[in-house]
């Protein structure tokens, strides 16, 4: 049997940080889910800025979301008018205080859910799989990627019985814990079902001397 491991999850504490900041008590089920449900509202509703990721970070009665976007400039809006709408309607879903900031993608090609929801979304305007997953590849070397690896799974082509096909090219180390590997997932929903789209990016490696700083130190609190 296959033995799977989260490229990100696997590397957290080393090179990763995690992706809520707090310090959970016995409110700990409830804040977990109101971090759930803050990420699938910006989720649904800015996927077209191409939402990477939400950062939630919290302190006493302060709420924080970074999100990081490869099209911060649709999220903002004219005078900052959209990204202000956001914050009300997210603020609905927290009772603290509620703060939004967004951070940009300068190279999407080497983000790996950019890359995953980019293949979905070719398979979903019915796009070849094969060319879908070829342009996302040749995309990511051009722009610097050391090595890439793209995984489709369903009934590819419309065709009766599922099957899986990958494309890869370059070197994607993903045992060694210093490789910066960006991976991502998405779901194409096809007219003959739904398709698993799977990336992984690798960008180079952390210098030794960044990885000891990146490490948490003895005594650190943890965060939840």
């Amino acid at each position: 049997m296959g033995q799977k491991t989260h490229p990100y999850g696997f590397r957290i504490g080393i090179i990763n940080g995690w992706k809520s900041n707090w310090f959970g008590g016995r409110d700990f089920g409830e804040v977990l889910h109101e971090d759930l449900r803050i990420r699938e509202h910006i989720k649904k509703r800015a996927y077209h800025a191409g939402v990477s990721r939400v950062v939630i970070e919290r302190r006493a009665d302060k709420v924080a979301v970074n999100i990081y976007a490869a099209r911060p400039g649709i999220l903002i809006g004219k005078r900052g008018a959209e990204v202000e709408a956001l914050r009300k309607d997210v603020s609905k879903l927290s009772s603290n205080e509620l703060f939004i900031n967004i951070r940009e993608i300068r190279k999407a090609e080497l983000d790996g859910q950019l890359v995953a929801e980019n293949i979905s979304l070719q398979l979903e305007r019915r796009v070849a799989f094969r060319r879908a997953m070829r342009r996302v590849v040749t995309s990511a070397m051009k722009f610097g990627a050391q090595g890439i690896k793209v995984m489709v799974s369903g009934r590819l082509g419309g065709s009766e019985m599922s099957r899986r096909a990958q494309y890869r090219e370059g070197r994607v180390p993903l045992h060694t814990l210093k490789a910066r590997i960006d991976f991502g997932h998405a779901i194409a929903r096809t007219k003959s079902g739904v398709i698993g789209c799977k990336a992984w990016v690798f960008t180079g490696y952390v210098p030794d001397a960044q990885l000891r700083q990146l490490q948490p130190r003895s005594g650190d609190q943890g965060t939840a």
